[in-house]
């Protein structure tokens, strides 16, 4: 598929979408539109799946079988290898024809229908491997919301069209080096993020911004043995992190549930097998899931400054990931408690690339001392990006992205990247390019000095600006103004003096003409 075929299959989705605008807001909608092409995605994998088991039988496509032993057979084979079972009667197209089917004058109701086949593919992986990967994944389809219509039949017609836009889209899943859906979804999750306000923070991180930390993180790698991401929203970070490098199993954490179900539904849909990804549903900071692992790459955009239990959690002083900094990060801002944390989980051959607010470069008390014993004591940090202001949906601060690796190349300095200024105006957000992604990569992995971008600040200067991290303490972007020439100046004055006694006259004969006092 071309990238103008890509276009216009993305542009198609987001009219479907667009069907339940205005009767919800953009983070509800979101969780219908993406739960319904999450089903077919599902159902249009099954068929494919099933299609090739019935290559040499009599009745070749799937949605012809009756055969119960058939059905049987497709279904063991079927848990295995994607991890969930759909029957032929069940599939997509099925439910969208009968849902154009007219009775009366109406859509065929299929509320009940979809309600049902969604549970049962929950209920498809009890008691197999993927059971945790499917288990409530759409529990947050309210088919039944007056949101969607007033009266069972109007929210049958809303889901009856959708579902029948849908069903005439072709995903190309025959096509094993495409990822033209997983493309187009991930296009969705941040057209809904450009409309979800401040609750957009919660699961979307540009794709720009991922790409910057994922080739970070990826530099000198083809190859990753896992990668993890603390607070990993819909997974598209970690997704980006896939498109970089082979990796091999995929972790996160995700407190929201609905982020979490979305994360879950991203990953499956990217054709991640169930195997090679574990995402739980938890609060990182207070119960972390994943805490006896190490990981080889660790990526997350946290929720900037969050409130924590911190000081109020007599436990967090001897947790391991936090004892040894002999302080704790401050109850209402978390930004450390998460650095702390990815870096107790962080492999000896791994690269740490963290999206944070622009204080934890420059703030004191608590989080001046655990910044002092990062770089002093660990001598962990290696490179601080400074990226533009209003990046970010729902927040228009200052953000920099914070690299870390427990065994540098570079021991004995850190390298700053001020890419404040390199971006685009997107509408009402700033974006980065390809070039500026490109320069900061390019810039980190060559650790190069570049005057007004770019800096590499031994330890002892470090030192000698107390720890403070602030970039333009270390990267002078100062643009000196041009000279004033006063002569010139001093010419347009008089010039300006002219002209002004010549429009006084003009006005003083016009007033003498009409009978009136001039006004000077």
């Amino acid at each position: 598929m071309s990238e103008e075929q890509k276009k216009i299959l993305e542009q198609k989705l987001w009219d479907i979408a667009n069907t339940l605008r205005g009767k919800m807001d953009a983070d509800e909608f979101r969780d219908y539109i993406l739960g319904f092409i999450f089903y077919k995605y599902l159902s249009d994998k099954q068929y494919l799946h099933a299609s090739e088991l019935l290559r040499t039988e009599k009745i070749k496509d799937y949605a012809q079988v009756v055969d119960k032993d058939t059905v049987e057979a497709i279904k063991e084979d079927s848990l295995e290898a994607l991890g969930y079972f759909l029957p032929p009667q069940d599939l997509f197209d099925s439910i969208a024809g009968k849902g154009r089917g007219k009775t009366d004058g109406k859509a065929g109701f299929i509320i009940g229908d979809i309600e049902r086949i969604l549970k049962d593919i929950e209920q498809s992986t009890m008691g197999t491997d993927s059971e945790d990967d499917f288990v409530k994944l759409f529990e947050d389809l309210d088919l039944n919301s007056i949101k969607l219509g007033r009266t069972p039949d109007a929210r049958n017609e809303v889901i009856a069209k959708i579902f029948s836009h849908l069903d005439g889209i072709d995903f190309e899943l025959s096509n094993a080096n495409s990822d033209v859906l997983g493309d187009a979804y991930e296009y969705l999750i941040g057209k809904f993020a450009s409309g979800a306000g401040k609750k957009a923070g919660e699961f979307y991180t540009p794709q720009q911004v991922s790409k910057v930390l994922a080739k970070i993180v990826t530099s000198g790698k083809t190859r990753l043995k896992n990668v993890y991401d603390p607070t990993c929203g819909s997974g598209s970070l970690l997704l980006r992190v896939g498109k970089e490098a082979n990796v091999s199993m995929f972790y996160g954490q995700e407190l929201n549930r609905t982020t979490y179900n979305l994360a879950r539904m991203n990953m499956i849909l990217h054709g991640v097998h169930y195997s090679n990804f574990d995402i739980r549903q938890e609060d990182t900071l207070e119960y972390p899931q994943h805490l006896d692992l190490r990981f080889e790459a660790v990526v997350a955009n946290p929720p900037f400054s969050a409130h924590w239990k911190g000081k109020d959690n007599p436990l967090f002083f001897n947790d391991d990931r936090f004892s040894q900094y002999g302080k704790l990060a401050p109850s209402s801002k978390a930004d450390f408690a998460f650095l702390q944390h990815m870096l107790y989980q962080l492999d000896d051959n791994g690269t740490l690339a963290c999206i944070l607010p622009h204080g934890v470069l420059f703030r004191g008390s608590a989080e001046g001392e655990i910044r002092k014993y990062i770089i002093e004591e660990l001598n962990y940090l290696d490179a601080v990006i400074g990226l533009p202001a209003n990046i970010f949906y729902g927040t228009s601060i200052p953000t920099c992205i914070i690299v870390m690796k427990k065994c540098r190349t570079s021991p004995d300095d850190i390298l700053f990247i001020d890419a404040s200024r390199g971006f685009e105006k997107q509408g009402n957000q700033n974006a980065l390019r390809d070039r500026d992604v490109d320069k900061i990569v390019n810039t980190y992995r060559e650790r190069k000095p570049e005057e007004k971008y770019s800096y590499v600040a031994k330890l002892d200067e470090v030192r000698e600006n107390d720890y403070n991290l602030n970039i333009p303490r270390y990267v002078d972007t100062f643009e000196e103004e041009e000279p004033v020439d006063l002569a010139e100046v001093s010419r347009e004055l008089k010039s300006l003096n002219g002209q002004i006694g010549e429009v006084d006259r003009r006005i003083a004969e016009f007033c003498k003409e009409l009978g009136i006092d001039t006004p000077f």
